[in-house]
């Protein structure tokens, strides 16, 4: 009984997964002469003769394990940079973007590195960096990665280096999984809880780490294989990097829950050293902070800065992000900290190094992310739309010309859209788009107009000759999905994403259009979970719980039910109170009601540990686990109501039964 619901519930909250790695490469082809030529014409347009960022990135270098390769406690590679070996080459091949390929390189330096005396950082050895501060009696751990066995081998790695001291305290800068999900790696919940290790965080940490992929994080994560081209093979016609770091670390996720929520812009002492916090909540993250070093005279501005620009929008789906209050905190570091600034540092990339830099670099970042705003939205407001505005809004030369400002992670198209979406929404304002046609029929019909699908191949073959990839990928996508069976039409639409994610500045761009190339190709690319994490279930918010089950009520079999269920947390002592109506679940917290169909009771670790799939509702019921006063066939109708959602779902061809 109730087989579904074992597996139902938050598939996408805290799953580690494991990507086999596909062989597009045998399958892949050269890069054209078009993009070999566009690729070539980069050269010319940036000062690649600026090598300072590869002496910044070098500089402190004290060790690195060999290859980088790290495996976790089941044998798994977590990490490896060896595949990455062919980015040696000084230039760029024909299907790689001069430009990405000299962040690649960047972001292949990787190891231990030396700030200053008392600090350091652990980078490109995950997404993130991970930065270890000496104190009077042990170390503070900035970001312990994304994953344990990253986080357990950078600190190892520090250890064959310095003195092996204890962890006595962490901080999460914000509420993002690479800065926090390795923390099970330098330190054990005991020492936490027996006072040893304090735990540092924003306010709205722990809500906002767990909440960002409850109720769309089955979406997110399947399109994140999308922005961070996870599977594919590294290679000159697969992965070269993300931008904002090398990859992701593989593997499972652990967290533990903050004991100190650091204040708004507080000052504190930990261990020995002073901290000025600034916090910048709702830009980067939802809860973020910055913080500032007195007696090294370093700034760390974790992710509100970096050296590209960002994502407003993040192409894996999530909320706009603020442009404008994110340009307002960078200035605010600015004021208060660059004068008694020496070194700058963040939680990726690499440092900046003299004070005159810095100031230079904090101005570059907060007049980008505020002249995509205000210039989005001066076009926005003479009537552009979106497309248009993604089309022709362009950095001035000033910030043009500067690294710091290119878009290895966000662009300048795709964050002007997510500007637009932030305060006009979707729709255009023309009436003949408020309610088109769904894609698939607009899809046939245009075909249909356009002389049917042999006439659109034969003239989309001529547009590909000519190097017009980005209208072969639309028309193509337009014929996939009016005839998903269409082996011609899914080709070249797989030779015209592969060629743009060839001519691609942005990794995370790149990285879509040759996963959309590979599945055009050959299908899904499927990852294998490796099981939900108990640290993040065991944070899980019951409300947000019941959240999660209303956005996964299937209407057909929810129609004309009308339930009441009483639903009792017992050791925690929350109750709450689920009607189902018209087709939709709400919950009311602390309240019962007398009339309820039925009546749930169970400890959190019963309900912990049938999300985590060890056990399932109906074999709680019958051990005694799960009490249910009442009528259970109105409890159990309720969860058969619940639809898994396909992690796997298709993205380059129709959801759906077929026409």
């Amino acid at each position: 009984m109730l087989p579904l619901f074992k597996k139902a519930m938050l598939t996408a909250l805290g799953a580690g997964l494991l990507f086999p790695m596909i062989a597009q490469a045998e399958t892949s082809k050269p890069a054209t002469a078009v993009t070999a030529q566009l690729n070539q014409a980069v050269l010319n347009e940036l000062p690649f003769s600026d090598t300072r960022s590869f002496e910044d990135a070098r500089r402190g270098f004290m060790g690195a394990l060999p290859d980088g390769r790290v495996l976790d406690n089941e044998g798994h590679v977590a990490w490896d940079m060896a595949p990455y070996a062919f980015l040696q080459a000084d230039a760029a091949p024909d299907s790689v973007n001069p430009s990405l390929w000299r962040m690649a390189q960047l972001n292949a330096i990787h190891g231990l590195f030396e700030v200053v005396e008392g600090m350091y950082q652990i980078r490109n050895m995950d997404l993130s960096n991970m930065t270890i501060i000496e104190g009077d009696s042990g170390l503070i751990i900035i970001d312990p990665l994304l994953t344990p066995a990253t986080a357990r081998a950078g600190l190892e790695l520090y250890y064959q280096h310095r003195s092996r001291k204890p962890v006595v305290a962490v901080l999460y800068t914000h509420n993002h999984a690479d800065h926090f999900g390795g923390v099970k790696g330098v330190v054990n919940e005991e020492d936490v809880r027996a006072g040893k290790v304090r735990i540092y965080a924003p306010e709205g940490f722990m809500e906002h780490a767990i909440a960002e992929n409850v109720i769309a994080g089955n979406a997110m994560t399947r399109r994140a294989t999308y922005q961070f081209g996870a599977g594919l093979t590294p290679g000159v016609r697969g992965h070269v990097d993300t931008g904002l770091g090398k990859a992701l670390g593989s593997g499972g996720l652990s967290l533990i829950a903050p004991t100190d929520t650091v204040p708004d812009n507080a000052n504190l002492t930990i261990d020995g050293i002073e901290i000025d916090f600034q916090m910048a909540h709702g830009t980067e993250a939802e809860s973020e902070m910055m913080m500032y070093f007195p007696q090294f005279r370093v700034l760390n501005t974790a992710e509100i800065t970096s050296q590209h620009l960002h994502n407003i929008y993040t192409i894996r789906g999530a909320a706009i992000r603020d442009a404008s209050s994110w340009s307002r905190f960078i200035d605010k570091v600015l004021v208060r900290f660059a004068d008694r600034t020496d070194i700058l540092v963040a939680q990726h990339h690499w440092p900046i190094w003299n004070p005159e830099d810095i100031t230079h670099f904090l101005e570059v970042q907060r007049d980008l992310y505020k002249y995509i705003h205000d210039q989005t939205v001066r076009m926005m407001n003479r009537g552009m739309l979106p497309g248009d505005i993604a089309e022709n809004l362009q950095l001035p030369e000033s910030l043009n010309q500067e690294w710091s400002a290119r878009g290895y992670y966000g662009t300048v198209s795709h964050n002007a859209r997510g500007v637009y979406q932030r305060y006009m929404g979707w729709y255009d304002a023309n009436p003949a788009n408020l309610n088109p046609l769904p894609p698939r029929e607009e899809s046939r019909r245009t075909i249909d107009y356009m002389g049917g699908e042999a006439e659109v191949l034969r003239k989309a073959r001529e547009d590909f000759a000519d190097g017009d990839y980005r209208w072969v990928a639309s028309v193509m996508r337009d014929l996939v999905y009016a005839n998903p069976e269409n082996r011609e039409a899914r080709e070249l639409g797989a030779d015209a994403l592969e060629q743009l994610g060839y001519q691609a500045e942005a990794g995370t761009w790149r990285s879509a259009y040759l996963v959309g190339a590979h599945e055009l190709r050959h299908g899904v690319i499927t990852p294998k979970h490796v099981g939900l994490q108990p640290d993040l279930m065991q944070a899980l918010q019951i409300s947000m719980f019941f959240d999660s089950m209303a956005v996964r009520i299937d209407p057909e079999k929810a129609a004309g039910e009308h339930l009441v269920i009483n639903w009792s947390i017992t050791d925690q002592g929350e109750d709450y109170r689920l009607n189902l109506q018209n087709a939709t679940l709400t919950h009311r917290s602390g309240e019962l009601d007398e009339r309820a169909h039925a009546s749930v009771s169970m400890h959190r670790a019963v309900l912990d540990n049938i999300l985590l799939q060890k056990t399932s509702f109906p074999e709680a019921v019958e051990s005694g686990e799960i009490q249910v006063e009442g009528a259970v066939d109105a409890f159990f109708g309720l969860l058969q109501m619940l639809e898994k959602p396909p992690a796997n779902f298709s993205i380059i061809e129709p959801v759906g039964e077929k026409p």
